[in-house]
């Protein structure tokens, strides 16, 4: 994904380092009459280790590593002939899709405050254009709706002190870190000097073109916009913006941008915060099972993927019809490689909606995915002005940023009819502008989405 780093009201936070890879692991499913305990005595043979069960009070998914006696390919080969194992697969890495960011929108440079519901907000955040063009404040004011239930966001975590986000987030988990929140914040850690070899003495060029020896981690508030291979757009101290590349730490403040974009739609739905990305935009199969089965049991209303993989998994296909079963409206992102491809789990259609990127001119975004196989609808992508870490803001693109217009919209939706689910959402949300055959029903349109809800008319 993107790129990003921010330093904030004269603080300076470094970027941590994060494990390059996760262990090998299967994810396994086995009967009812099994579970834990049946699983663990299965494994004593090979000495594998049952590492912790996936999906919550159901007692049937674990995590499971290979032992001294057996590696990932044998051990799979073993519990797949093994009475009492339904299932078995490996565990796969997942990533959050990348896209450039070509130029910094006026927004970031549209600071002054107004009021958003009883938060102080910029004004280019509030007022950016793809809330005019998808009619969001139109529904908002003429439907007199700002949305309800609880919207679900399955990425790098979020900031829980964002004045804007703070009123409407309620308890998640970081399965990163097995902790309870759902904070991205310890991801970053404060520091007070720096030097050339560190990292933020190779982005010198962020104080106004200063000597690489410089060791200060201040910023300037007469600071301008410089660009560092051009990848993202970052606000360093609430004043000026910058676009950076940093190690490790390639998608730090993701999540809080998507919560920001959801919250923009739907002002009065609450978020939980799901953190199963790391903050290089890498996150496990196993802990993005563990968040749709967490935010089930926890009455999740809407979940939020801005994530893809290319590799199929029986047991997401599992874990999202089991969340369209239980009434919640799932939203993925449908990838920017720029192909008309089969990305998952957009492509998972009957359970999700798989979201592409517009432009601000309603063109595709050349970097978004296309297809009716993996695109029902399409939402702006590009320069997409956003809360971000340490109570500001920051813009970028992709459909990373298009999937949380459609995650608050259902939000919206959800309002008018509470028992709506997968199948209503889609149906309501298909009422959109069309653009192309590339992008499906076309391009949200919130207002005749909710029109024909009520009233039965496109």
């Amino acid at each position: 994904m993107l790129r990003r780093l921010l330093l904030s009201l004269g603080l300076c936070f470094f970027l941590a380092a994060v494990p390059a890879a996760a262990q090998q692991q299967l994810i396994v499913r086995t009967s009812p009459s099994v579970g834990l305990l049946g699983l663990q005595n299965i494994c004593l043979p090979l000495l594998c280790n049952v590492v912790r069960g996936l999906d919550g009070s159901q007692n049937q998914l674990f995590l499971v590593q290979p032992g001294l006696l057996s590696d990932v390919t044998s051990l799979l080969n073993f519990l797949l002939g093994t009475p009492g194992i339904v299932a078995a697969e490996p565990d796969q890495i997942l990533s959050m899709p990348f896209a450039n960011q070509y130029a910094i929108p006026n927004g970031l440079y549209s600071k002054s405050l107004m009021q958003f519901y009883g938060s102080a907000a910029w004004t280019g955040f509030v007022q950016q254009p793809p809330m005019q063009i998808i009619r969001a404040q139109d529904a908002q004011e003429t439907f007199n709706i700002s949305g309800t239930g609880i919207v679900a966001t399955i990425d790098t975590g979020v900031d829980p002190n964002h004045p804007v986000l703070k009123p409407v987030l309620v308890s998640g988990y970081d399965f990163t870190r097995n902790t309870p929140g759902g904070s991205e914040l310890p991801d970053a850690s404060a520091c007070s000097t720096t030097s050339s070899s560190s990292l933020l003495g190779g982005l010198i060029s962020l104080l106004g073109g200063s000597s690489a020896t410089s060791s200060t981690c201040s910023t300037s508030s007469s600071a301008q916009p410089y660009f560092v291979q051009q990848q993202s757009v970052a606000v360093l101290d609430q004043q000026s913006v910058a676009v950076v590349d940093g190690n490790g730490m390639s998608d730090f403040g993701h999540g809080t941008m998507v919560a920001g974009i959801i919250h923009l739609v739907a002002p009065t739905e609450k978020i939980m915060p799901l953190k199963a990305f790391q903050s290089n935009g890498s996150g496990s199969l196993s802990n993005i099972l563990r968040a749709i089965y967490y935010a089930i049991q926890n009455h999740a209303n809407v979940i939020n993927m801005s994530f893809d993989t290319k590799v199929s998994s029986p047991e997401l296909v599992r874990a999202l019809h089991s969340a369209t079963n239980a009434g919640i409206i799932c939203v993925a992102a449908a990838g920017n490689d720029g192909k008309d491809e089969l990305i998952y789990p957009a492509a998972l259609t009957g359970n999700v909606m798989g979201i592409a990127s517009t432009s601000d001119v309603d063109t595709q975004s050349s970097f978004s995915n296309f297809g009716s196989d993996i695109v029902w609808i399409a939402a702006p992508g590009e320069d997409i002005v956003s809360t971000y870490p340490f109570g500001t803001y920051a813009a970028e693109s992709g459909t990373s940023f298009s999937a949380p217009f459609v995650s608050g919209a259902a939000a919206l939706l959800l309002q008018v009819n509470p028992r709506l689910g997968q199948s209503g959402a889609a149906q309501a949300l298909a009422n959109a502008k069309w653009i192309s055959a590339g992008l499906d029903h076309g391009r949200l349109d919130v207002y005749r989405a909710l029109n024909a809800l009520i009233y039965g008319e496109n």
